[in-house]
């Protein structure tokens, strides 16, 4: 799975956009009072009941399906459709009392004051446990006393997936939730963004299930970073966005379990940025991306023995310093060759003018090279 990948600060999530002035039913309908005795199944050959699920008045197929896979589907649409299917029938909202909670805000109403209801009143009424929870990152530094309130509502415990994700930009932070902390035993996948991370509890904190974190416009402590994404911390992390990271400047990664890194800076005035980045040894490392080129980050390559895709590579006057090695790569530019980079197969670049004898030149360094994008600026 690629990283989590972002463009920047406007950058929407896959699941969704908010609807502005568009009204909700997840919140009323979330909270009207579960059918504690589901009716039983129609057969093929019953009337259409109240049961829903079978459209048009055809055979309900949906309904004869048991509770516990009907549960699973509930948990993995979206938070709106979830609330939809609740008006077919009484069983519908059992089912989702029932299944693990998928709550992502995107979908619900964009005034903050609306939202923050609608979050409160659907984990009032989900007993738990809490597969996915999204807000955004605004909602942390406004309402930290309702986050914080969310956070420890029993509707979450044993949380997969937490996602505080860009929505209006904001300049000044908060520090990550306490309360957030509660869930590190049983998180898969988490985003951070716009918050501070320089509690030391930071440094303390063991994921052990946790498979793709993305940190974007974070502020941390110089050894924050290091700590949190070594392999003690994150034992089995796959995939890894950095973006706009800030208070590290240098960072050296060392982890058996990562598959995937994505590194962007903006430009910034006045805060210390990603400069450097070290793969010291990656052993299951097969893409590195630099996914902005506003500012270079300069990369160099220890052990990544199965690094297969990387990008992106830029001709700019300042551009990032690539070394595998003892190969180094200023932009283009070969400086040195004295070995071949014979893992990488896809390679990607961004120019103003191609040339053949650029492209010639970096076949030299990647001769096992089956793929190659160049995206050329106008």
């Amino acid at each position: 799975m690629e990283p989590p990948g972002r463009s920047s600060k406007r950058r929407r999530s896959d699941s969704g956009e908010l609807e502005a002035g568009e009204s909700s039913p997840v919140a009323a309908e979330a909270t009207e009072v579960p059918n504690p005795h589901p009716a039983t199944p129609p057969s093929p050959s019953s009337p259409p009941s109240d049961e829903g699920g079978g459209g048009g008045g055809g055979v309900d197929y949906i309904s004869g399906l048991p509770d516990a896979i009907l549960g699973e589907i509930i948990a993995l649409v979206s938070t709106r459709d979830a609330a939809r299917v609740q008006t077919l029938a009484s069983r519908w909202r059992h089912i989702w009392r029932a299944a693990p909670l998928n709550l992502d805000s995107r979908e619900l109403l964009d005034a903050d004051e609306a939202l923050s209801g609608a979050v409160s009143r659907i984990l009032a009424d989900h007993p738990g446990p809490g597969l996915r929870f999204c807000i955004p990152s605004h909602i942390v530094r406004d309402r930290p006393a309702a986050v914080d309130a969310w956070l420890r509502s029993p509707a979450l415990d044993s949380l997969q997936e937490l996602d505080f994700w860009l929505g209006q930009s904001c300049w000044s932070r908060r520090e990550l939730p306490a309360s957030t902390f509660r869930f590190a035993a049983t998180l898969r996948v988490a985003t951070f963004s716009e918050l501070d991370l320089l509690d030391a509890k930071v440094e303390a904190l063991h994921f052990p299930q946790l498979t793709h974190l993305a940190l974007q416009d974070v502020s941390m402590a110089k050894g924050s970073l290091h700590t949190m994404i070594s392999s003690s911390s994150c034992p089995v992390l796959e995939c890894l966005l950095l973006d706009n990271c800030y208070g590290c400047r240098r960072l050296r990664i060392s982890s058996n379990s990562l598959r995937s890194i994505a590194v962007g800076v903006d430009m910034h005035i006045g805060k210390p940025r990603l400069k450097e980045v070290t793969i010291v040894n990656a052993p299951c490392l097969e893409r590195f991306l630099h996914i902005k080129i506003d500012e270079p980050v300069n990369v160099s390559v220890i052990v990544a023995p199965k690094l297969e895709t990387l990008g992106c590579l830029n001709d700019e006057i300042d551009s990032s310093r690539l070394v595998f090695g003892t190969t180094v790569l200023q932009g283009f530019l070969v400086v040195s060759l004295t070995t071949v980079v014979r893992s990488v197969k896809i390679l990607a670049l961004k120019s103003l003018y191609i040339k053949l004898d650029t492209v010639i030149g970096l076949m030299k360094c990647f001769p096992c090279l089956e793929k190659l994008y160049i995206k050329a600026e106008q």
